[in-house]
């Protein structure tokens, strides 16, 4: 769509000399609400979204992009969003992960890094009668449907 490649054209120029912070995804919704995803390697402030959002704001209606009334939401992915980017898995390594392969198989374990194509994970293997183990697994992108960051309360 042209005003999801405005706007991110609009928030790369925003954020190109803050090399920490990336754009996760930017969606127009049928009921014209404007999502933008923004993440850092540390994070991202209130104040980085909402410098986002004036400056996505301020060209769009200089422009006139939308034509029709519209909701703006700048934000980072929220807790329970799926991972999408190789840099979100990055940002997410010693973590404990979802993932949803392919097949329907869903591997839980912790991040121990990533690589250009891959991920690899650390996840107990409980054998019948065994006491449970620490196992290694690579997981190629390719294979990889969705992965999500489990939340522990611990």
């Amino acid at each position: 769509m042209q005003v999801e490649k405005r706007v991110t054209a609009l928030v790369e120029e925003k954020i190109s000399d803050r090399p920490e912070l990336f754009l996760v995804e930017v969606k127009m919704l049928p009921n014209n609400k404007l999502i933008i995803h923004v993440d850092g390697d540390e994070g991202i402030s209130i104040q980085d979204c909402a410098a986002i959002s004036r400056h996505v704001g301020f060209h769009l209606e200089e422009e006139n992009t939308i034509e029709k009334a519209y909701n703006l939401e700048v934000s980072s992915p929220g807790v329970g969003e799926p991972l999408k980017l190789q840099r979100q898995y990055t940002k997410n390594i010693g973590r404990e992960l979802s993932v949803k392969l392919n097949g329907g198989e869903i591997k839980e374990g912790k991040l121990l890094s990533v690589e250009d194509h891959s991920i690899t994970i650390e996840a107990k293997v409980k054998e019948k009668g065994k006491k449970a183990q620490l196992v290694e697994t690579s997981i190629d992108f390719s294979n990889i449907t969705e992965t999500k960051v489990l939340i522990s309360f611990k």
